[in-house]
């Protein structure tokens, strides 16, 4: 049974990281919309597939865009409803700010919608000191998540985005990042509010904190991210938005006319490279005696479909593995059989599991399903994935 589970691990865990690791870019397929920005990305959020990207890898200063990592990690690192108490140093910081009061405790939740509706420096350094035990150890946690994720023109001195030097990202990074934190449920849900309020220890009245991305209010369909501005990096902005079932996020830096640029990256991107189905679930493959474990779409341009290729990769281990211990045979009824790959102009874009006829088949995880136990435990769709394989692989 081990060697089966290290066997169906080693199989099984890759395909689940697909939206983060290398796809094909877009790049030169449809001419892009214009912008104003000084650079500019555009991404599926499922796919990870960079659909647009202009000087995408230019890296420069981006402001409170900063705070799309401090929430993903703080979200991932801590605990929902944690108090977290206001330093001497998070006190006042200097820019925006939620004006919470010195020694004041307010739960990491709320703390995070004020961080992401309202930008606030104060929570930001307050976030970090609580998840990081400072500020340089939390910094430490951005700069690992960064390495982790795959982004490679990123580097964080804090958690706010106040200009400092050897503090930067790009827009292909930032998209990236966006795409990966979209993933996680509780900050999915975050920067899709536009009214948050929170209670106020030290006064009669509540909190009351308006989101200042109008994309929300401007853009059919539009649930996120962040803005960003200072003197040094001008207007950034995050945005995404969601229609047909397929979600989008736009990424501008120093853009001085971002939300009609954002709204013009997000209609190209769902005009010229829709979600296709390149394959169903439980769909027979052909001269085989194997089915798809899940179906498949990616965004392509009309241009693009019959540039999809497929490749059956079955495994050696598949049918009857033994332990070497106790020579326990696996259950046959949980049929792993390999995968396929699929490719775009010969550039990997993803992996479908197959499975034998007749065996059974693991539901797929609803990325809202990756919210079970305590923030931090399980907190994104590929995590929870590894819960769902180690539930059904225990002895």
């Amino acid at each position: 049974m081990r060697m089966f589970k290290k066997m169906m691990i080693g199989l099984l865990v890759p395909l689940l990281l697909l939206p983060f690791i290398q796809v094909a870019e877009a790049e030169g397929t449809i001419p892009g919309p214009s912008t104003h920005a000084q650079s500019a990305a555009l991404i599926d959020v499922t796919s990870g597939r960079i659909l647009y990207s202009k000087d995408g890898d230019k890296e420069l200063r981006i402001a409170s865009l900063t705070k799309i990592m401090t929430a993903i990690v703080a979200i991932e690192q801590g605990k929902l409803d944690d108090k977290v108490k206001v330093s001497s140093t998070a006190f006042a910081k200097e820019g925006s700010s939620l004006y919470l009061k010195l020694g004041e405790e307010m739960t990491l939740e709320n703390m995070l919608y004020g961080l992401m509706l309202r930008s606030g420096n104060d929570a930001a350094s307050a976030i970090a000191e609580h998840v990081g035990g400072s500020e340089e150890g939390f910094v430490l946690l951005m700069n690992q998540k960064a390495e982790e994720i795959g982004l490679k023109h990123s580097h964080f001195m804090n958690p706010h985005g106040l200009d400092a030097d050897g503090h930067y990202s790009t827009a292909n990074d930032l998209a990236r990042l966006t795409a990966y934190a979209l993933h996680n449920p509780v900050f999915k849900r975050i920067v899709a509010t536009e009214d948050k309020s929170a209670p106020n220890p030290n006064e009669s009245w509540e909190y009351s904190w308006h989101n200042k991305n109008k994309m929300l209010r401007l853009y059919e369909g539009a649930d996120g991210v962040k803005t960003g501005y200072t003197k040094k990096a001008f207007r950034c902005l995050v945005s995404s938005a969601t229609r047909n079932g397929q979600q989008l996020a736009a990424v501008t830096l120093n853009d001085g006319d971002d939300w009609n640029d954002h709204a013009r990256m997000l209609d190209f991107g769902f005009e010229n490279f829709p979600l296709m189905e390149i394959a169903q679930k439980e769909q027979p493959v052909a001269n085989t005696d194997v089915i798809t474990g899940r179906g498949f779409t990616y965004p392509l341009a009309e241009s693009e479909k019959s540039a999809v290729t497929k490749r059956l990769v079955l495994s050696t281990n598949s049918t009857e593995t033994r332990s070497e211990k106790n020579e326990e045979t696996v259950d046959p009824s949980f049929g792993l059989a390999g995968r396929i790959d699929l490719e775009l102009k010969g550039e990997f874009i993803g992996s479908i599991p197959v499975y034998r006829k007749g065996s059974y088949i693991p539901p797929e995880p609803k990325s809202e399903d990756a919210a079970l136990g305590e923030i931090g435990e399980v907190s994104t769709w590929a995590t929870a994935w590894r819960a769902v394989l180690s539930h059904l692989l225990s002895p």
